[in-house]
């Protein structure tokens, strides 16, 4: 009974806490696997004229099929760097398109001049200038997740290769202690006491990383 109860809480608050298509960003619909910029753009494009209550309604919105809608509704994420990466490249194009509209604009503005063409072409270079800094912030971003991804494995590595250490230690320790070695019962309790140590550092070198 206590299993069931706890089932039906963990699925009650899957749901409380899972991904709304219909109010969620670019970017949270980017973080559910499957859906890339291309998807997100047609989620909410459909979204303007339609209202997504569930997984049919979802699947209405050309290129979601069962298993995305699966994955929005069940919260499935994809890595924080593809996810990053996503943003990045989607940000990227949307620079890029601003930068042209303006330069259009622009353009515009110097063959037919007037204070509406200018005033249109001013918020054209307005809107890339914004467009381009948050593509740069989002590839910052990117480079950032990557490298602590890259220092994550490092540390993991380092501290699977120290606990390994550790209970060979310790493996040697009950040896030494079973033989009665005295001295060495005392140099492998120190050689453990600094293992445990070096464990401890690279957890909380580790840590700040995992979040």
């Amino acid at each position: 009974m206590k299993k069931m109860l706890l089932s039906f809480v963990v699925l009650a608050l899957a749901y409380a806490y899972a991904l709304n298509p219909q109010t969620a960003s670019k970017e949270e619909l980017m973080s559910i696997k499957g859906i890339g910029p291309v998807k997100a753009a047609a989620i909410m494009k459909y979204r303007r004229n339609h209202r997504i209550r569930n997984r049919e309604d979802l699947m209405q919105v050309e290129g979601i099929g069962p298993e995305i809608a699966d994955n929005v509704y069940s919260d499935v994420k994809v890595g924080e760097v593809k996810q990053k990466k996503r943003i990045f490249k989607s940000n990227k194009y949307e620079a890029k398109k601003a930068e042209k509209k303006a330069k259009k604009a622009k353009k515009r503005s110097l063959l037919f001049g007037g204070d509406k063409a200018k005033a249109k072409a001013d918020k054209a270079e307005a809107k890339a200038k914004k467009a381009k800094e948050k593509a740069k912030i989002s590839k910052i971003d990117f480079k950032k997740a990557k490298a602590d991804k890259a220092k994550m494995k490092k540390a993991e590595a380092k501290l699977k290769k120290d606990r390994a250490t550790l209970r060979e230690d310790q493996a040697a320790l009950r040896k030494a202690q079973k033989a009665k070695d005295a001295r060495k019962v005392a140099s492998l309790k120190r050689k453990i006491a600094k293992d445990q140590a070096r464990i401890r550092k690279d957890q909380a070198q580790a840590r700040p990383l995992a979040r």
